[in-house]
């Protein structure tokens, strides 16, 4: 990956000038970009699907934060498409690393103090690779193989286009077929918002599969973004013991089908249910506009969430 550094996707017209005009936060730039990243990501998947792919292995990816939610994502697609066991992990709970062939771990800033120490601990044969947005960083030393996407890095604390677009990569190097992908985003970004952020003050994120990592995304990104009181788990777990608290002002969203009947339950107690009927990553999407407009609703400044960095370092 020795392409020049593209940092700021969003100045080299990747999202139009009329359509930056109606923005105020760097973060709803950078949600405005993805599609043009899908379509950079899907050209260049086939050049990283031996890194990703790697058939027959067995396969540990890690993650801090967002990173951890993509690992689990990816785990969970690299399996559906039968290219071998895959295990996800905090990076912080790293499993016993010998029992693996290849341990991928993702960092945006290839700093993160947790991924570190992870890839330290992992010893030969096992191949170590890393996906990350910044080159020449501390976890570059500790890679057999350092792919840096750094076309797809950010300026906000709050990540969005960086870990949507290493599942474009991922899903595209497993086999999948997603030129149509970019386009729905499109037109997702130019369509209403799917709910009034004044009408909720209790959020929850539902999945299934490989969306369950979606989902706890999509509730990180209402945390961090909008200091939200939400929730995530996967969607048959719903009923066991968390919807006692949903009522009128809870909004729950599925990133996936829901099962028969679980539908009616949520709405039994009051509860909005908006459930995906697409692509789950364009649910995430529509997840990050409204985290957004919930903080601008409650006068937060999404680029500046409370007590976040764009990397933690451990002192």
């Amino acid at each position: 990956m020795g392409a020049p550094q593209e940092r700021l996707v969003i100045e080299r017209g990747q999202v139009p000038a009329a359509k930056m005009e109606r923005m105020s936060t760097m973060t709803q730039h950078e949600i405005a970009s993805q599609p043009a990243l899908w379509r950079r990501a899907l050209r260049e998947a086939p050049a990283l699907a031996e890194e990703l792919a790697a058939p027959g292995e067995r396969m540990l990816i890690i993650g801090c934060g967002t990173s951890a939610f993509m690992a689990q994502a990816i785990a969970t697609l690299r399996e559906e498409a039968g290219l071998g066991e895959t295990d996800w992990a905090y990076a912080s709970e790293l499993p016993t690393a010998g029992r693996y062939a290849r341990v991928v771990a993702l960092t945006r800033s290839g700093t993160t103090s947790e991924v570190l120490d992870a890839l330290r601990a992992v010893a030969p044969p096992t191949r170590r690779v890393v996906i990350t947005a910044v080159a020449g960083m501390p976890v570059a030393d500790l890679a057999d193989a350092t792919l840096v996407i750094d076309w797809a890095d950010e300026e906000s604390v709050v990540q969005t286009r960086f870990p949507t677009t290493i599942l474009v990569l991922a899903r595209a190097a497993f086999g999948a077929q997603l030129d149509h992908l970019p386009q729905q985003c499109e037109d997702l970004l130019e369509a209403p918002p799917a709910a009034d952020p004044t009408a909720y003050d209790h959020f929850v994120a539902l999945g299934r599969g490989w969306s369950i990592g979606l989902a706890h995304e999509s509730a990180l990104k209402l945390r961090e973004a909008a200091q939200a009181w939400a929730e995530s788990y996967p969607a048959l777990d719903y009923r066991h013991g968390p919807i006692a608290v949903a009522g009128p002002r809870t909004l729950v969203w599925s990133h996936s089908p829901l099962p028969a009947g679980l539908r009616a339950d949520i709405e039994g107690v009051g509860a909005t249910v908006i459930e995906a009927s697409g692509d789950p990553l364009l649910s995430l999407v529509a997840t990050q506009r409204f985290a957004v407009d919930l903080a601008a609703v409650r006068g937060l400044d999404p680029d500046q969430p409370r007590k976040l960095t764009r990397s933690i370092m451990l002192g």
